[in-house]
């Protein structure tokens, strides 16, 4: 199908309809015969606690500025990505296919399987562990997953911190589950 006949919310080639596209040089292929079974939430704020500025994309694209702020000295050379990024306002944008790997989850675990990143969907919100996420947040979050679930066999949603624990606290203490949750399963108001 073509991607101008592809509605919200499918998927062509592991692109997302409807949402914003930035490819990052920061993937690569999956193992052959790999389902993507789980999405891990996270959360990035650069520079940290900061909102609405250029850094994220700018990390995810390798063209983070070493001198524009002094964190982002440690972190210019990282090579990371995520597939997805939910901004504060809602903004979704996509970064890599979900039909290729992504480098978001780094050393991890789940169900006793290791390296996450070769059968899961990496979603960071911009947010921190200080500050509660926005409801429209939420609701982009939940909407993603269904569309997610519908194209691909997910098992389950957890976070960074549940995944790579004592290593990483994301999308931490203020990120609400149950509330995640009830969106899922249509219990909550939009």
């Amino acid at each position: 199908m073509g991607e101008q006949a592809q509605k919200a919310g499918e998927f062509a080639d592991g692109w997302l309809a409807g949402v914003r596209r930035v490819p990052s040089p920061n993937f690569d292929a999956r193992p052959p015969g790999t389902a993507v079974e789980l999405v891990v939430v996270h959360a990035i704020s650069l520079p940290p606690d900061c909102f609405g500025g250029p850094g994220i994309e700018q990390l995810f694209t390798n063209c983070l500025d070493p001198a524009a702020h002094p964190y982002y000295a440690a972190i210019h050379a990282l090579r990371v990505s995520a597939h997805f990024l939910i901004r504060r306002d809602g903004e979704v944008t996509q970064f890599v296919s979900v039909d290729e790997r992504a480098w978001h989850a780094g050393a991890s675990c789940w169900q006793g399987r290791e390296r996450c990143n070769d059968f899961s969907v990496g979603i960071e919100l911009e947010g921190c562990d200080s500050l509660p996420f926005e409801a429209v947040q939420y609701r982009r979050l939940a909407d993603l997953i269904a569309s997610l679930k519908a194209a691909y066999p997910i098992r389950e949603v957890t976070g960074h911190e549940h995944i790579a624990p004592g290593r990483k606290t994301d999308p931490g203490p203020c990120f609400d589950w149950e509330r995640l949750q009830a969106l899922l399963a249509g219990r909550a108001p939009a």
